[in-house]
């Protein structure tokens, strides 16, 4: 790796007079600008805006949260210098610790790949370094394909779901309501004609909200099992496709354009369920769990793009996922696999601890 520059020290005039448009905190008389951070910031931008000019070593420690050394090396990522000696401000006292000096063991995994080219195609030959490499994350932009073609359909503006899938949901629903209205379906026909059950259209909304629930499950399952795989470390190939589908969102969890689901990859998933749903249920039955599925699925990539770039208000239900989830990107990335809801955690036994502070004297 390359040597680090010399630290730039910083009179606290000149740190004053940043803070006048800046977010500057000090940690041991090193000096950052979290200016770009404080909109995402889990606690909210005010609490930030309120550590702004002071020594923030203590705070790191919690109450009311200790923070991971994740985010110890995530603020080394705003480092703009040092304080000159015996201009560092009083220390709030407390559980203070040294932080050291991240910033280089940061460096030392950055440098395993050519951030100037595409990753996709680097990331397979980490080997055994790549899963303690992708759970480090960044704040900076990946590419992921040398063809700009293939990085355009690989990126999605949130709203871009919402417009695509909105209509669809809307009128599958409206099919769903009215062949139902027409009374033929009826559910074990396939079966048995004289024990069948009749499906009537006022059935509509509970069968809608079993297709939601069951998206929860899926989501659940596929954040799981198929995003958190741990790839064998001799296989190029499932190292590669474990960063395409979820490892690039670790990396960069913040990067904007790549927090929800692209259209075209997504119709094929759609796709697929809705055959599996054909082969299960009668027709417009499998039709109408699937629109409930997919009206969850839009709801969900919403609220993903929410938890990280929206600003909830302090002890809401959002507050709670966004604290949440943040803690498993940066913290549990072997649990809260939950997104749009914890409660699938709690039965698979894979919740998030709270954590707990002792009185001091």
């Amino acid at each position: 790796p390359s040597p680090l520059p010399p630290p730039r020290l910083v009179p606290r005039r000149r740190a004053g007079a940043l803070r006048a448009g800046c977010c500057l905190v000090s940690c041991h008389r090193r000096l950052y600008d979290l200016s770009g951070f404080v909109r995402l910031h889990p606690g909210g931008e005010q609490l930030l805006r309120r550590r702004a000019g002071t020594d923030v070593s203590a705070a790191l420690d919690g109450p009311p949260h200790r923070h991971s050394e994740n985010a110890r090396r995530w603020l080394e990522q705003y480092y703009v210098g040092e304080l000159e000696p015996g201009d560092e401000q009083v220390q709030a006292p407390g559980r203070a610790r040294a932080v050291g000096d991240p910033g280089t063991a940061s460096r030392d995994w950055d440098d395993l790949v050519d951030w100037q080219k595409p990753l996709l195609w680097q990331v397979g030959h980490l080997g055994e370094k790549y899963d303690e490499w992708v759970h480090q994350p960044v704040d900076r932009p990946i590419r992921l394909f040398h063809s700009d073609f293939l990085e355009f359909l690989s990126k999605t503006a949130w709203y871009v779901v919402f417009m695509v899938w909105t209509p669809v949901v809307l009128y599958l629903s409206w099919v769903s309501y009215t062949s139902l209205a027409q009374g033929k379906t009826r559910l074990f026909s396939s079966f048995t004609t004289e024990y069948s059950i009749p499906v009537h259209k006022y059935y509509f909304p509970f069968i809608f909200l079993v297709g939601m629930i069951l998206w929860s499950l899926l989501e659940y399952l596929i954040h799981r099992f198929v995003f958190h795989m741990k790839p064998p470390a001799s296989n190029y190939y499932l190292i590669t496709l474990h960063f395409l589908l979820h490892g690039q969102h670790h990396k960069s969890p913040f990067d904007s354009s790549r927090l929800v689901f692209p259209p075209v990859p997504a119709s094929l998933v759609m796709g697929f369920f809705y055959g599996v749903l054909r082969l299960m249920l009668p027709e417009i039955l499998g039709l109408a769990v699937f629109v409930g599925g997919l009206c969850g699925y839009v709801i969900y990539d919403m609220m993903h793009y929410y938890l990280h770039y929206g600003s909830p208000k302090k002890g809401s239900y959002l507050y709670g996922l966004k604290v949440y989830h943040v803690k498993h990107h940066f913290e549990h990335q072997r649990s809260g696999f939950g997104i749009s809801t914890r409660f699938w955690d709690y039965p698979f036994r894979t919740l998030i601890p709270e954590e707990t502070f002792k009185k001091e004297d």
